[in-house]
This record gives C-alpha cells, structure tokens and sequence, in this order.
C-alpha cells in the first residue's frame, strides 16, 4: 500500500523559506515519477514540479522555477522541496504524489495526476 507522509509546513514571513518532506513507503523512490503539488483554500490542486524516474530529470511549472528545488534522500525514502523566495500567492496545503508510473511527467512540469498522494503540510505567508 502506498503512503505518503508531508511534514515541515508551517509559517514563514514573505521572502522566507521552509523546506517539506514526503516520507514514503510502499513505493521505492526513484523508480516512478513523483510529483509536488498545492492547494490553496477554492481552488483546484495546482501541479509544481515532476521528478521523471525514466530520465532524472526534474521540471519545474514557470511559478515556482528558480524558487522551489526537489532533492532526495533514497536511504530514507524521502522527497524534500526546498521553498525559497516565498510569496504572497504560495500560500496552500502542499502534498507530494506519485502515479506508481513512469514517463508520467506533463509538458508544463508537473505530475498528469496525483494519483497516490499523502495529506500535505499547510504553508502560511504572511508578514
């Protein structure tokens, strides 16, 4: 069974930055695309980033490129994104997926569907 466990939301002041986890099991790293996305309080989840198991490329959605880093840690099965340069509008429940599938990435650089995600962690920007 696959599960994802986010950590490390919480508040920062803009400009500021946090960095999240994705503890996984269930599912090895590094063999199937992974993905971050986001959900701000109305709105649809936005996708942020796709990590392509077939290549290991990561791409990354114009809102977050130069911003958002993905790393990894395979020996503990765990996904961080890096968060620097937060701003007014990044605000959300972020939360990392992965479709169990590779080759999933999208053009725009994010995960075509968050078909197995975890909860997410709350990030709050505000000054």
């Amino acid at each position: 069974q696959v599960q994802f466990v986010e950590s490390g939301g919480g508040f920062v002041q803009p400009g500021g930055s946090l960095r999240l986890s994705c503890a996984g099991s269930g599912v090895t790293k590094g063999y199937y695309d992974i993905g971050w996305f986001r959900q701000a309080p109305g709105k649809e989840p936005e996708g942020l980033l796709c990590f392509s198991a077939g290549d290991g490329r990561t791409a990354y959605v114009e809102s977050v490129k130069g911003r958002f880093t993905l790393s990894q840690d395979s020996a503990n099965n765990t996904v961080y994104l890096q968060m620097n340069n937060l701003r007014a509008e990044d605000p959300a429940i972020y939360f990392c997926a992965t479709t169990l599938r590779r080759y999933s990435c999208g053009p725009a650089g994010s995960l075509d569907s968050a078909t197995y995600r975890g909860h997410g962690t709350q990030v709050i920007v505000s000054s």
